[in-house]
């Protein structure tokens, strides 16, 4: 991979990171991915699983300040980002990945309205609203229908985040 595509794909993992687009991933850009995931699927922040995304939110955010936030500023540059959480990208994406798992496992209980396991369009849903364009969204959330029984299984959508960290995954 030439330096070239590194930097795109590392400017698009920044670019889902940094909801509002200001130029930084701070505290804000969890909270609000967490209000958006939740007002998605009509969850309250008081209930049982509007907690849950807060809380995996707050975590995710503390994983990735500590591991990027290189001069304790509370706030996560593109450069940081990209010799810090970008080095730990590259080695290990699934340790990187780690960080933002509870986040996830609570955005599954979200998304998974019925119990049975979250369908390609709840999925769908949930990539757009964290900033996926909506066509993809729809290409990515099918495909993790790896077996085409209609729904996605919690292992499956932890695997494709951990690919999607490292930066030999498909261009996004």
């Amino acid at each position: 991979m030439d330096s070239a595509q590194y930097e795109r794909k590392i400017a698009a993992r920044f670019a889902i990171f940094d909801q509002d687009g200001n130029g930084y991933i701070d505290r804000e850009d969890f909270s609000k991915a967490a209000r958006e995931v939740m007002a998605e699927f009509g969850v309250t922040a008081r209930s049982d699983k509007g907690q849950a995304v807060i809380h995996g939110a707050e975590a995710f955010w503390q994983g990735m300040a500590g591991i990027a936030d290189v001069d304790g500023d509370q706030r996560v540059t593109r450069d940081e980002f990209i010799t810090g959480a970008a080095k730990r990208l590259q080695d290990s994406p699934e340790r990187f990945a780690g960080i933002g798992q509870q986040f996830l496992h609570a955005v599954i209980a979200v998304a998974d309205e019925d119990g049975a396991g979250v369908t390609p369009p709840a999925a769908a849903r949930v990539l757009r609203v964290l900033g996926i364009a909506p066509e993809l969204a729809e290409t990515v959330a099918a495909a993790l229908d790896a077996d085409g029984d209609g729904r996605i299984s919690e292992a499956g959508i932890l695997t494709a985040f951990a690919g999607y960290c490292g930066v030999e995954a498909p261009d996004a």
